[in-house]
Formats: structure tokens, C-alpha cells, sequence
């Protein structure tokens, strides 16, 4: 395979990643397969051998690859995998580690933030919230994840709220109660608890230690489907890469939607983390949920949602009238902490303490 790399555009091993990754899905390199090996990839792109280790780590901690002793990289992703049965081992074990401890967010930086605020936009703080979200911090939301999930939106996709539950409640609405729902089992408490209070249908579809059981995926009747791919909670499942194109098919029937909630996908220990359905698909049927309460704190409740394209229209239609719940004085010290790259700066050193621990466990 010739790889076109453009070394002025950086990343270089993001590149590389994203080039073999898609031959991957197009089966061009097959299930079962090797990958050639890191020196002859790298003579023939003319990249250093430390960016295709890079690059093949990537592929590898997403479930496209698997690094074998004595025979090199081989792909593990089968794009048919799914569907034909149900999977080895049909319960997935509660990890120790599923609920992470992480370094608060420095309350210095944070009282700092706050007071800059109160000095800067003291004229707009006593002023009410835009019923989605300030446009400011919606703004910001927007180009954070360009630059870190690969989700390109518009800024009025974006609904901001007071934590995943009000969320949840506000996508019951929005898709209608006519709907049944599959959740994952186990999964988050209150996902359960918010469908059971809006009295509508849902099913528990069990985990595995790849994902959901596909036979239970496949017979579901739901047409709503509410995961959290990177790490389920408590039992600190991630979904492979072959079990989020599943779920990516699973959804190709019309009518049918995807829930994703990213919960904790900031802390991966890659330099990327996992892709999002959300990006993956190309239905635009993929809400896409997450929250500050990890990365900052609990207390702020602040959470925020990404709406498919065509589903803006008809929220604003059906919702629209619903009240930001988050206070205007805590989204602008959301948007200067994104702004002033606070924000990911804290992030990617609590990122860098966990590399250097799982390297010290070694």
C-alpha cells in the first residue's frame, strides 16, 4: 500500500494511523493478515520507525491490531464480526478499575478562571442564558472537539445542560416515548432509572468483554440504542473497534439512533482517543453526550450534547422553550478554561501521569 504522508501537517503518525486504519475497514488488509513490518513501512513512506511504532500502537489500542510475538502486527478487525452469535464470554466482570480516581482540577486555576470572569464579563453575568447554551461556550465546545474527537459540527448542534440525567430526559423527548431503548448490562444507574421515570420500554443487552453480546444486539426490537463505548460503567468495558462498526450497522436501518455517551474518553492514555460513533457514522444518527464532571468536577454540572443535523429543527420545534440549566456566570468560566487551553492542558498531564504509571507497572 503507498501511504501519501504530508510532513508539514502535523501529527505525521496521526496520518499514517488514519490511511491504514480505513484500508483496514475497506478490507484491503483482511482479517487475520500482517501488516508489513515497521522497517519496511517506514523505508517506503519515509517516516522514522518511532512514528509507525506510534501509529500501530494506535491501531492496536483501538482494536484494529494485535501485536504478536515473532510474526509482527496483525489485524484482528473483521468487519463481519457480529450478528452470527452470541460471543465466548456473554457477561462482562465489574473491573476494580472501572471507577477512576484522577488529579482534581487545580482549584487555584479554577478560582483564578472565576475571577477573571467576574472582572471581564461582569456585565453579562446577571444576563439570561440563550435557552441551548451560551453561544460562547458552545463555540468553544464546538472547536474542542474538532480538535480532539474529530467531530465536526455547527454550533447549533450543540445543547448544553446541567448534567448526563437532564440530558437523557431531554433526548426522551426530542426522539418521543413511542420508542424502545436498549441499554447495557450493567450499565450507569441512571440511565436505567431516567427510562424507567419516562415510562417507556427498553431492554438490557449484555456485555462482553468486546462490547454487547451481538445475538442480543441483533434480536433486540429496539430502535434506540444508549452505549458508552469507551468504558462502560461499573464494569469497565470498552468496545473494540469491530464491536463500534457494529453498532454503526446496527443503526443503518432507517429510523433507528444512537445514544453515545463518551463518559471518562478524555483520560484515554493514547495521544488520541478512541474515535466516537459519532464520527464513524455517516447516517447522522448519532447523539453524542458528555460531561465536565470527570475532567473538572462533579459539582459544576455541566454537561453538554451534540444533536445530528437534521434533528436541530425539530428540537428547537419541540424544545425549544426549555430553559438552559446551567448558570451563566459557570459557562463562561467553562469557555475561558477551553479558551485559554487550561482546559486540555490539565487533561493531558493527568493523561501523562497515567502513562508513566502503567509504564512503572511494567
Amino acid at each position: 500500500m503507498k501511504y501519501i504522508i504530508d510532513k508539514e501537517n502535523r501529527p505525521v503518525y496521526l496520518q499514517l494511523y488514519k490511511q491504514i486504519r480505513n484500508d483496514i475497514i475497506a478490507e484491503n488488509y483482511p482479517y487475520n493478515t500482517k501488516l508489513p513490518s515497521k522497517r519496511s513501512l517506514s523505508e517506503e513512506t519515509g517516516v522514522s520507525i518511532i512514528t509507525v511504532e506510534h501509529a500501530y500502537a494506535l491501531l492496536c489500542e483501538e482494536g484494529y491490531l494485535e501485536s504478536r510475538e515473532r510474526s509482527g502486527y496483525v489485524v484482528i478487525f473483521r468487519k463481519t464480526d457480529g450478528f452470527a452469535a452470541s460471543e465466548e464470554l456473554p457477561t462482562a466482570h465489574t473491573s476494580h478499575n472501572a471507577s477512576h480516581t484522577y488529579p482534581e482540577f487545580p482549584l487555584s486555576l479554577l478560582s483564578k478562571t472565576m475571577r477573571k470572569v467576574l472582572t471581564e464579563r461582569s456585565d453579562l453575568l446577571l444576563e439570561k442564558s440563550p435557552n441551548c447554551g451560551c453561544m460562547e461556550l458552545r463555540e468553544a465546545i464546538r472547536h474542542y472537539l474538532a480538535r480532539n474527537r474529530n467531530i465536526q459540527v455547527a454550533m447549533d448542534q450543540i445543547v448544553i445542560g446541567s448534567g448526563s440525567e437532564y440530558l437523557y430526559g431531554l433526548i426522551v423527548e426530542l426522539l418521543g416515548r413511542h420508542h424502545t431503548y436498549a441499554i447495557e448490562a450493567p450499565s450507569y444507574k441512571k440511565i436505567e432509572q431516567v427510562y424507567k421515570v419516562a415510562e417507556i420500554n427498553y431492554d438490557q443487552l449484555p456485555l462482553t468483554q468486546s462490547g454487547i453480546d451481538s445475538k442480543a444486539l441483533a434480536h433486540t426490537k429496539a430502535d434506540v440504542l444508549h452505549t458508552t463505548p469507551y468504558r462502560s460503567y461499573p464494569s469497565g468495558v470498552t468496545a473494540t473497534a469491530s464491536k463500534r462498526h457494529e453498532y454503526i450497522r446496527w443503526a443503518a436501518r432507517n429510523g433507528r439512533y444512537i445514544i453515545e455517551d463518551d463518559f471518562e474518553s478524555e483520560f484515554s492514555v493514547s495521544n488520541k482517543p478512541t474515535e466516537t460513533l459519532f464520527a464513524l457514522s455517516g447516517r447522522d444518527n448519532v447523539i453524542y453526550l458528555n460531561t465536565f464532571s470527570k475532567t473538572i468536577s462533579p459539582s459544576l454540572r455541566i454537561g453538554y450534547m451534540v444533536l445530528p443535523g437534521h434533528l436541530v429543527a425539530e428540537f428547537h420545534k419541540k424544545l425549544g422553550f426549555y430553559s438552559c440549566t446551567v448558570p451563566t456566570f459557570m459557562q463562561y468560566v467553562l469557555t475561558e478554561l477551553i479558551n485559554s487551553g487550561n482546559f486540555e492542558r490539565h487533561i493531558n498531564r493527568v493523561r501523562r501521569n497515567k502513562r508513566k504509571e502503567l509504564l512503572g507497572q511494567k
